[in-house]
């Protein structure tokens, strides 16, 4: 059994070196030797080798297929515009140079199933789920025939690309999720048709504003889309989709990206626009499930947000717990205008304010201004309910962590030293472990070498910052737990399929 062994003082820093040499450090292969439980990635990535994918998406699907991969082609002309261009257009630095090159080696696994099963041993890893690149963009096509026609060929594409490799791999199935109805039909399609059993929902779909479409100049301050997060605010209800997900044996995951709109466009500086990115689309997306009371409605129903780690879910779930105390109906009371003792007030001021103000308060609305006026004071807004946890029917703070903690899963890439706060139920509230996955990213530029990604996550033991059970619920009880909770069989015929058995005897 591997012992961490920390000597000295810990390091305080975790990164994906450039310039590291093997020379003294435990390899992938030594610490995955060392364990008693396998290694699961809950979010490798494989790049799609363009001239094959679209040669067989148009055999698939004709077109309308092939015009849905394109190789993120639209973000071409925005590169081409230069630092002026964007700045003149508002656009933010789409990025550049954002995939391995000089590590031929580890380009060429993550383009080629063979190549990264002949190589899993050397990485520690024993089951890989694969998400894809470029594919992802099928699912964001604006053109409702275009859109349907490219996720379900790129679909077939990866359950043939990856069938050879069913014991060490799965790729996932990418979801459209402009509608419920098309969202539902791709999952009955990959369940029953192609045995595909991971998926990823296409997130944070861009909805016109009625009024910007309109013309009028207010509603085009703030953009002229507002995005769908699904779970509150929805032109559609999305409650048959997540009951779709129950019934065919789905755990939804998300991966949407978050530069280039908001507050990520700067036109000069990808990393300005990167970092965060993947956390501030998790957020919003998870907060609006979790408010719009879709785990109340689907208790059992285990979603997944990758490759923005887990600080930001510890935040939120503090937050929704300490919003919960200070928005509550019952609290509420402490802030309605109706609830104001107004002859108090004039007695306090005439005693210790100053000259005239008791007189100004005589009347009731002028006793109202204060910060705010008046009306924005006593304003709610038209809402016919005003508490906002009303779907979740929170009655006490423990009803927010049942309804939090198992229902939610968190992508953390390796070289996160912040994968700790998962663990740590000193800080988070009622001791709660939330749900980390360990995920590569191989595949990205974020990973320089795929033989190290485990040693970076190990660094966290080393530094004792992580103890060995929280190493293995990280990457693998976790995972097991997410892939499984609605499909039994998830690990059904794969390489860790006795370990995964085992653990939930």
């Amino acid at each position: 059994m591997l012992v961490a062994k920390v000597e000295g003082k810990p390091r305080g820093r975790h990164c994906m070196s450039t310039i590291e040499t093997e020379q003294g450090k435990i390899s992938a292969a030594e610490i995955r030797g060392g364990l008693t439980h396998p290694i699961i990635d809950s979010d490798a990535h494989w790049l799609e080798f363009g001239p094959l994918v679209q040669e067989r998406m148009h055999q698939i699907g004709g077109e309308k297929a092939l015009a849905g991969f394109t190789g993120t082609q639209e973000i071409v002309p925005i590169q081409e515009l230069g630092p002026d261009g964007r700045a003149h257009m508002g656009y933010g630095h789409p990025g550049f140079w954002m995939l391995p090159m000089k590590n031929t080696r580890d380009r060429a696994t993550a383009m080629m199933p063979a190549l990264l099963a002949d190589r899993m041993e050397e990485f520690g890893l024993d089951y890989c789920v694969m998400y894809p690149t470029g594919g992802f963009a099928t699912a964001m096509q604006n053109d409702d025939d275009v859109r349907k026609a490219a996720c379900r060929a790129f679909n077939i594409f990866s359950a043939e690309y990856f069938a050879d490799y069913s014991d060490l791999m799965t790729p996932v199935a990418v979801i459209p999720m402009h509608t419920p109805d098309e969202a539902i039909e791709e999952i009955i399609y990959i369940r029953e048709s192609l045995g595909l059993k991971a998926c990823l929902f296409n997130g944070m779909v861009p909805r016109p504003v009625p009024a910007a479409e309109e013309g009028d100049p207010k509603a085009q301050r703030l953009g002229s889309v507002t995005y769908d997060v699904f779970g509150i605010d929805s032109p559609y209800d999305y409650d048959s989709v997540w009951e779709a997900c129950l019934e065919y044996g789905v755990s939804p995951t998300f991966h949407s990206g978050g530069r280039g709109y908001a507050l990520r466009r700067s036109p000069t500086n990808f990393t300005y626009n990167h970092i965060g990115h993947f956390a501030s689309t998790a957020e919003a997306i998870c907060k609006a499930m979790f408010l719009g009371g879709v785990t109340r409605r689907f208790p059992q129903l285990r979603m997944g947000f990758l490759e923005g780690g887990t600080a930001w879910a510890c935040q939120l779930y503090a937050d929704l717990i300490e919003h919960w105390e200070k928005r509550n109906r019952t609290a509420l009371e402490y802030n309605d205008p109706a609830n104001l003792d107004h002859n108090l007030m004039i007695d306090l001021a005439s005693e210790f304010g100053p000259r005239g103000m008791a007189e100004m308060m005589l009347d009731r609305d002028s006793a109202l201004f204060a910060a705010l006026n008046t009306a924005a004071s006593t304003n709610d807004g038209g809402q016919l309910e005003l508490d906002d946890y009303a779907p979740c029917e929170i009655e006490r703070e423990e009803d927010i962590a049942d309804l939090f903690v198992p229902n939610f899963y968190f992508g953390c890439e390796a070289d996160d030293r912040l994968n700790a706060t998962a663990f740590n139920t000193e800080v988070n509230p009622m001791g709660a472990r939330i749900n980390a996955l360990f995920s590569s990213d191989i595949g990205h530029f974020d990973v320089i070498h795929m033989n190290r990604v485990l040693p970076h996550a190990w660094e966290l033991v080393e530094d004792g910052v992580m103890d060995l059970d929280d190493f293995r619920e990280f990457t693998f009880a976790n995972p097991a737990r997410f892939w499984s909770s609605n499909n039994s069989d998830f690990f059904a015929g794969t390489n860790v399929e006795a370990q995964v058995a085992e653990l939930f005897e």
